[in-house]
């Protein structure tokens, strides 16, 4: 186990969770917030998942490796992930060096994230499609 503080946050609303990276995490922050997102999504039978990277202002390829990884993942788990937040001078560095969220959505704020997931998830009584 990864001791040290926790540099991000995963709360539930409803059926989607809302995990905040804080400040720039190092590899193997990165790891530890990703095993942690992925068994939270089965503990709460999480629909949905919001990635909010507004913090940031890098995004380096393992950490958009990482974030691609966790989309993969938590639609194998049942799960949407839509990533937020991402800062202007963070999408151009990305698209020069060639980086991308690959099949994961992006959004521009934590609301407009919510609303896409709740698009998907809409017309099935308990959420779930």
């Amino acid at each position: 186990m990864i001791a040290g503080p926790r540099l991000f946050s995963i709360l539930r609303q409803g059926t989607c969770l809302i995990a905040s990276i804080h400040t720039a995490l190092d590899d193997s922050q990165l790891v530890r917030f990703q095993h942690d997102l992925i068994a939270t999504i089965g503990r709460d039978r999480a629909r949905g998942v919001v990635i909010d990277v507004a913090a940031l202002d890098v995004l380096d390829s393992f950490a958009t490796c990482t974030l691609r990884d966790i989309g993969n993942m938590a639609r194998l788990r049942g799960a949407a992930t839509v990533i937020v937040g991402i800062q202007p001078e963070v999408a151009i560095a990305m698209v020069r060096l060639g980086l991308s969220t690959g099949v994961v959505e992006t959004a521009l704020d934590l609301e407009e994230g919510l609303a896409l997931l709740d698009g998907r998830t809409a017309g099935s009584p308990d959420g779930r499609r």
